[in-house]
């Protein structure tokens, strides 16, 4: 998998693609050091991956990640940083980002990268434990009016809940292929890009 990092700490730079370039199956094929080089290295490398800091000067990681999904809509963007702020999460969930993990889990980064290249998201404990609160509100909403059925919501809630497609079609006797449809028809239906943005919508009105 073709990976491109973006910090603005240079060393931090370095000792990234030191520890991701000791799996074979990962190569860094650029380095960029603010949002801009992001947007300008994702553009003229086209990665399986941008691993992405947040806080930068000139542009932030934040300000990068929704230019570029706005043009690429399928870039599968993994947000490292120190920091769990609140708004920084809401921020990278709505954008469509792939994932949101801390760097001081150095240990989680090159499994998190491998997760979402096979298409998962991955957020790490200490953010999905915040999720919940932070995007849900207290109107609840009647899903039948984006033409949702009972079925699909049963599948919506579940996909919010972290199953996978084949834990889905354990729980409610259907085939993978069958619960593959029905996301992609609820995806169609609200107009949404992927799972995460799916349990961001679930969670903000049920």
């Amino acid at each position: 998998m073709k990976v491109v990092i973006i910090d603005d700490d240079k060393l931090v730079c370095i000792s990234l693609k030191t520890i991701l370039e000791a799996d074979k199956d990962i190569s860094v094929v650029g380095i960029g050091h603010d949002g801009g080089e992001a947007i300008e290295l994702y553009n003229k490398l086209k990665p399986d991956i941008l691993l992405m800091d947040i806080r930068m000067l000139n542009m932030s990681g934040l300000e990068a990640g929704e230019t570029i999904l706005k043009q690429h809509r399928d870039a599968k963007i993994l947000f490292l940083t120190t920091f769990a702020d609140n708004e920084y999460i809401i921020k990278a969930l709505n954008m469509g980002a792939k994932g949101y993990i801390i760097k001081q889990n150095y240990e989680s980064i090159v499994p998190s990268l491998k997760a979402v290249h096979m298409g998962h998201s991955v957020f790490g404990e200490d953010i999905v434990t915040k999720i919940p609160s932070l995007i849900n509100n207290n109107d609840k909403t009647d899903f039948s009016k984006f033409g949702i059925t009972e079925r699909e919501l049963s599948i919506i809630t579940l996909v919010a809940e972290g199953l996978n497609n084949k834990e889905i079609a354990t729980k409610l006797y259907i085939s993978e292929g069958t619960v593959r449809n029905y996301i992609t028809v609820i995806l169609e239906k609200l107009m949404l890009r992927d799972r995460t943005q799916l349990a961001v919508f679930y969670y903000k009105n049920r």
